[in-house]
């Protein structure tokens, strides 16, 4: 018998969604209400440049949210701490304008995309241990232009950092590995993006995605 796109652990009710974005969550999350999930979303993207941005993809996730009764909960937001802990630099960029190291050079899908996920996904799974919710997902593996092998493997790290470091009388949560792009949900999200009318981004997040994108990146 054929598996389904989708494939939910047995006697899942709830997870913790971490959501980069509204349009990202939304297939998803439909598809989770539909079949017995109630997802917690989580905004945690410390990634997101400029602080504008981050503003207004946080406000559209909280939106979708709270229109369709679920708990929303803002992560906190310090993107000079996200560019030590991924680049090891206090600025991305030197007087110049130009990208100060090796790991700031790095294409999409390179080691500095590897060590954000797994940054991201650690948090997640520390606030779903915190709130006693069996499994944490992530919107990151509904996105064609992202690693799948990446995501899932920073899932599994966080997954394995936090049993390693448990809270008292707190199961560790696991981590989901999904595809989120199957199931139709990658056709369904374009048709949420247009129903909500949601903001729709043109780069992952950080100022290193916007490479292609502008020419000139100017610090704000």
């Amino acid at each position: 018998m054929k598996q389904p796109a989708i494939q939910k652990p047995e006697g899942l009710k709830d997870v913790l969604l971490h959501a980069c974005c509204a349009p990202c969550s939304s297939a998803i999350v439909e598809w989770m209400m539909a079949n017995g999930v109630r997802p917690v979303i989580y905004y945690f993207n410390p990634n997101i440049w400029s602080r504008e941005e981050y503003e207004i993809r946080k406000k559209e996730s909280k939106r979708h949210a709270e229109s369709l009764g679920l708990q929303w909960i803002d992560g906190d937001y310090n993107h000079d701490e996200w560019l030590c802990g991924v680049c090891g630099l206090e600025s991305a960029l030197d007087p110049e304008g130009r990208f100060q190291n090796e790991m700031a050079k790095e294409p999409e899908r390179g080691r500095r995309c590897e060590r954000c996920f797994t940054l991201r996904l650690i948090a997640a799974a520390k606030k779903a241990q915190e709130l006693n919710i069996p499994y944490f997902t992530t919107t990151l593996a509904s996105s064609r232009w992202k690693s799948l092998e990446q995501i899932n493997q920073a899932g599994l790290i966080a997954e394995q950092t936090i049993s390693q470091h448990p809270l008292p009388n707190l199961p560790s949560p696991k981590y989901w590995a999904q595809n989120w792009r199957k199931g139709g949900l990658y056709e369904r999200r374009n048709q949420l993006l247009k129903e909500y009318n949601f903001y729709n981004q043109q780069y992952c997040g950080c100022e290193f995605s916007m490479r292609g994108k502008s020419t000139e990146i100017k610090e704000k």
